[in-house]
């Protein structure tokens, strides 16, 4: 996959892209990753990139030209016509199935924003679709650009050392994620549930299946809401709440 991101901080997405499973993931060649600085496409000696809004009012606006540039340089080197995504509070909210439609194509181009925003021309004749991911306020697209890079890098196969994980994350199948352990025994006096220490894969996979219903249901209920639940999945989740009701953790079987 080929991703290219428009912003005026290259150096901070640079070091993003260099670590971890993204920085092995560009290292591999498993995804090719550039950046396009819309400074180097100002008219002035200067570098201008913003001005005074018209109409008036707080703050600087990105200005047009040097963003319509910039995303015609990153359309040029991309290797197939790719989608352009302005990262923006009036986006549709990022979820992981937007995360999955969008590692499906073969380009991409992340438009990272600045100051109050950028000049509506640019999103009117160059930006395929806006996106958000969350309500609240940053001070620009370049952290949200790289959300979207990170999550959707994950998905490219042979990034992950163990592509199974992918398959037990929260919210791949509309669930949050089961609590996990790992060594020692007991931390403090808390202990691993005996049902991960037992060997039987069948009972783990239940138990796993219930703490992901009964962790939903805690923390994100509309997720809930959103779905139709099987009848074991409904079973589960009465029995987890049946033994949370009864003074347990919820954490037995």
């Amino acid at each position: 996959m080929w991703i290219g991101v428009i912003s005026i901080f290259p150096e901070l997405l640079a070091s993003i892209a260099s670590a971890g499973v993204l920085g092995r993931a560009v290292k591999r060649g498993d995804l090719a990753f550039a950046v396009f600085n819309p400074r180097n496409y100002a008219e002035d000696r200067r570098r201008t990139v913003d001005d005074r809004p018209y109409g008036g009012g707080p703050g600087m606006v990105m200005l047009a030209e040097p963003l319509l540039q910039a995303v015609a340089a990153a359309r040029a080197a991309a290797p197939s016509p790719p989608l352009v995504v302005y990262l923006s509070p009036q986006g549709r909210r990022l979820d992981q199935p937007k995360v999955q439609s969008l590692a499906e194509l073969p380009s991409l181009v992340l438009l990272a924003g600045r100051y109050e925003g950028i000049d509506q021309r640019v999103i009117d004749l160059a930006v395929d679709e806006e996106l958000s991911i969350g309500d609240y306020v940053l001070s620009g697209g370049e952290l949200p650009a790289m959300v979207v890079v990170e999550a959707l890098c994950r998905l490219l196969p042979g990034v992950l050392n163990n592509q199974d994980s992918i398959l037990s994350e929260s919210h791949l199948d509309g669930l949050l994620e089961y609590p996990h352990y790992t060594r020692p025994e007991s931390v403090r006096a808390a202990s691993v549930p005996e049902v991960l220490m037992c060997g039987d894969h069948g009972a783990v996979a239940k138990w796993r299946r219930k703490q992901a219903l009964l962790r939903t249901w805690r923390e994100r209920p509309d997720l809930l809401s959103a779905r139709r639940l099987e009848d074991e999945d409904i079973r589960l989740l009465r029995d987890a709440l049946a033994v949370q009701a009864q003074g347990g953790s919820g954490g037995e079987d």
